[in-house]
């Protein structure tokens, strides 16, 4: 896997919480987040630069489900934002070596702000890794 062209290396972390609300109060109030974007179930906060999202998994830090764009995310997951070249590059990697994926690399929300492709998939120890990329770089944290 190759380098990404981004001049900021940014991470992309999901957390699970079990009230949309005080999540709201304490990243954006508290901690000063800027929102991007959201829907019932969850909530992009603009960590200094890195894409940090609160999904709402009743039960905290157990494993969960979220729904997202039609598919069950598993939650929490750690994720990495790569280009479109190196996203497809991995999958063609991952998908050659046998891997099963929780969800198979696609694109999600095609069309829409956000527009990204992405895949998830466990690793040994069942840990969810999600890696995606955004067509427009300047789409990551767009509302």
């Amino acid at each position: 896997m190759t380098q990404s062209s981004s001049p900021l290396p940014r991470f992309h972390l999901a957390l699970p919480v079990d009230d949309l609300a005080a999540a709201r109060r304490f990243y954006g109030e508290v901690l000063g987040l800027a929102q991007g974007r959201t829907a019932d179930t969850w909530v992009d906060w603009n960590l200094h630069g890195h894409q940090l999202v609160t999904h709402l998994a009743p039960g905290g830090g157990s494993q969960g489900h979220n729904p997202v764009d039609g598919h069950q995310v598993p939650v929490p997951h750690f994720g990495l934002l790569l280009t479109v070249a190196d996203f497809h590059h991995l999958a063609d990697r991952l998908t050659a070596a046998g891997t099963t994926f929780v969800l198979e690399p696609q694109l999600r929300f095609e069309g829409e702000v956000g527009e990204q492709w992405t895949m998830f998939l466990l690793d040994p120890a069942g840990n969810a890794l999600e890696f995606k990329a955004f067509a427009d770089d300047a789409q990551v944290f767009a509302v």
